[in-house]
């Protein structure tokens, strides 16, 4: 295999499929991993010049870390692992639901925290290896709503800087993305969207390819390791007593009201 790989989590749907077509139209290999989307997964895959699946549930660190094992054995050059896949279960501040906690921490940090340690010590590449963790813009704009989710998100972001710092090579990159509003979430309707993914500082709507672009960019490795990119279009600026999907219901119920 002459093109560089990519590993991309929850690559078969939303921002992960945005992030792996835009590595494939640049010319590299992408893995596309899946827990229940293979449908979707062999279904883009096959639009791909060239691409893989392999499943695994994030649930099981354990099965998370063989699979990265796996592929280091067979990737000659691979570059990047992007740990997009998360879960976005609702609880609110005043009574976090353990279930919903445990399943947070575990996938959205325990498990891509694990991947990215077993990934910079086998993934073999003569080019700059680059782990990138997508955060959630949350983590700079706290609100009481999706008390596990923030929380689960703010343990990631804190990976980024302690696996930059122990990182084995000058070489290797360990870099965040935070997203702000980018697809319709949680209970929303697309409508919704309209209106509250545009509470930023811009008054836009931030797009899924927004993202795949930072994704690649960073995958050069040409930032200082350690840094994060807020995708939000401003939003993490902001202090929103609350998330935009209820900011932007209060909002459209007081217009109606008149």
């Amino acid at each position: 295999m002459t093109r560089p790989a990519v590993l991309v989590t929850g690559g078969a749907t939303r921002i992960g499929a945005a992030i792996t077509r835009r590595f494939a139209d640049a010319g590299w290999h992408v893995v596309i991993h899946y827990r229940s989307s293979a449908v979707q997964a062999e279904a883009l895959a096959a639009t791909l010049p060239s691409a893989d699946t392999i499943a695994f549930d994030l649930e099981d660190d354990e099965a998370a870390v063989a699979a990265i094992r796996q592929l280091a054995n067979h990737l000659p050059d691979w570059r990047c692992l992007v740990n997009s896949a998360s879960v976005f279960n609702y609880d609110p501040v005043t009574a976090l639901d353990p279930g919903t906690y445990r399943e947070a921490m575990q996938v959205n940090a325990l498990a891509p925290a694990r991947m990215a340690q077993t990934y910079l010590a086998h993934a073999a590449s003569a080019a700059t290896r680059t782990v990138i963790q997508i955060t959630d813009m949350k983590i700079a704009n706290t609100n009481p709503d999706f008390f596990s989710y923030t929380m689960s998100k703010h343990a990631l972001a804190s990976t980024i800087g302690m696996l930059a710092k122990g990182a084995r090579s000058s070489q290797d990159r360990v870099y965040g993305i935070a997203p702000g509003a980018i697809l319709a979430s949680h209970d929303q309707r697309e409508e919704e969207t309209e209106l509250s993914h545009r509470m930023n500082l811009l008054g836009r709507k931030t797009g899924a390819d927004e993202i795949a672009n930072a994704a690649l960019f960073l995958a050069g490795g040409a930032l200082k390791s350690g840094q994060s990119l807020f995708i939000d279009s401003g939003q993490h600026l902001l202090d929103q007593p609350r998330d935009v999907i209820w900011l932007a219901r209060e909002l459209a119920a007081a217009e109606r009201n008149g």
